[in-house]
């Protein structure tokens, strides 16, 4: 492995990032407001505590040692307007439906760790964007406008007023995180999320004729199965089915605006060191993993556990230094290396970097991320992802980690509650697409499509 350089592990405050290249920055146009924003941020309270981050810390250990399971999923980005009980309702339920199914297949407890209340930025390959837009004239002429960046940055309509870069934003993207998390925990603070009631977290879909009947049964089954081993449990006198039914939720986000990440880190009285207290779980993108950039300069200054996206043309050399970099110590349950390669792909690039990690003795957790490689623009314009191919990444993951004596504990998903005609496959085909393509950046899994991709996976997960 290549020598780290000095000025990597150089001093740390919560705004040394801003000496660094930032990778994916977005220009705002006064910067003035830009500081007034992040002041208004830092006098806040913080929208997560240090004991949630410390006790996901704890369980994602568990899960590097194979004795959990992490399930990460939500939108590819967040919107404002989303910000509903309904919607956020939806996500909830179609993660606890494809967790009591992973349990149920796995015999393992399983991390619920939701892309929301803070995935409002979102990465883009290019800054700006070119459209033909309608003139006085019989002709339309081109405008080239900032790219939308999420909502925390601009908005999605392609007029110069939204797409300029707004710094007040972040303050409004935190008043819907804030939102959001009040509306989560009072879900599960009344026992929605409790294992006893799956009744509970039905979507209203399972009477419509699109999701099929053995699917619909399959479910059913598990439901009745998980509900008699509780009961049994429980007339044994068994003391810990409250902790196996008592549901946590986690917050994840990939922590793109270094301005409002670093607005809501502090020290706390608990732990020593600064939490990012925006979210539990931040991640570092494929675009920004740059060793010397502002993104792991600041992420390697905070106590919260890490993901760090790699995709395809990361090198195992790179890694072992992004884990060095992130975490010296090499604390259990603090680095999630969530591979991103591709179908296609990963037989070739996967097992270069799960053995590269191995040699250096880095305890990382591995997740894979089946979305991402597998993006693919169709003549219509519309960018889909391949139910198959989804799948079919997972599965090579699983193979090649057991071959290599690793442990893959956790899997990343862009899916939503919601009936919408995203990606192809588990029922749709590319002549459904129009019907609801509703997502303004990366298709989704539907409701239908996630849960049997939990099917699936809960079969692979109990050989």
């Amino acid at each position: 492995m290549s020598t780290i350089s000095d000025s990597v592990r150089g001093p740390w405050s919560p705004d040394s990032f801003r000496e660094r290249p930032a990778a994916q920055h977005v220009h705002y146009e006064d910067p003035a407001a830009v500081e007034a924003a992040v002041h208004k941020l830092r006098s806040l309270p913080p929208l997560v505590n240090s004991w949630e981050v410390e006790r996901l810390k704890h369980l994602l250990s568990e899960a590097q040692e194979g004795k959990r399971f992490l399930l990460q999923g939500g939108d590819c980005a967040e919107t404002l307007d989303d910000c509903r009980a309904s919607i956020i309702t939806s996500k909830i339920k179609i993660l606890l439906q494809m967790s009591l199914v992973l349990v149920h297949g796995s015999k393992r407890p399983i991390i619920r760790v939701g892309r929301f209340a803070g995935q409002y930025g979102k990465p883009r390959s290019s800054p700006t964007e070119r459209r033909m837009v309608p003139a006085d004239g019989p002709e339309a002429n081109p405008q080239e406008l900032p790219s939308y960046f999420g909502d925390l940055y601009n908005r999605p309509e392609f007029t110069a007023a939204a797409r300029r870069p707004d710094p007040d934003l972040m303050v409004t993207g935190y008043q819907h995180a804030a939102l959001t998390l009040n509306f989560i925990r009072s879900l599960a603070a009344g026992g929605f999320a409790d294992l006893h009631h799956p009744e509970y977290w039905d979507l209203g879909f399972f009477d419509r004729a699109e999701l099929p009947a053995d699917l619909r049964e399959e479910y059913q089954r598990t439901t009745r199965e998980m509900g008699e081993a509780l009961r049994f449990m429980e007339a044994l006198g068994e003391s810990k089915v409250e902790t196996l039914t008592r549901v946590e939720f986690f917050t994840s986000h990939e922590g793109l605006n270094l301005f409002y990440e670093s607005a809501q880190t502090r020290v706390v009285p608990q732990w020593p060191g600064h939490y990012d207290l925006t979210t539990h779980l931040p991640w570092i993108g494929e675009r920004t993993r740059a060793l010397s950039g502002a993104h792991v300069e600041f992420f390697r200054g905070v106590k919260n556990p890490i993901g760090i996206k790699l995709g395809p043309s990361a090198q195992p050399d790179e890694v072992a230094q992004l884990c060095e970099v992130l975490n010296p110590a090499d604390e259990a349950g603090k680095i999630l290396l969530i591979a991103r390669v591709g179908a296609a792909r990963a037989e070739e690039v996967l097992p270069k970097l799960v053995e590269g990690v191995k040699r250096e003795g880095r305890r990382v957790l591995w997740v894979c991320d089946p979305m991402h490689g597998n993006t693919q623009s169709l003549s219509s314009g519309l960018k889909t992802r391949s139910f198959d191919n989804i799948l079919r990444e997972v599965e090579i993951s699983f193979d090649v980690h057991q071959a290599l004596g690793s442990v893959l504990g956790g899997v990343h998903f862009e899916l939503t509650g919601e009936d919408v005609t995203e990606c192809i496959g588990g029922g749709l085909s590319e002549k459904d697409l129009d019907k609801n393509y509703a997502s303004r950046c990366d298709p989704r899994l539907n409701y239908r499509q996630a849960l049997e991709m939990a099917y699936r996976l809960a079969r692979r997960m109990s050989r």
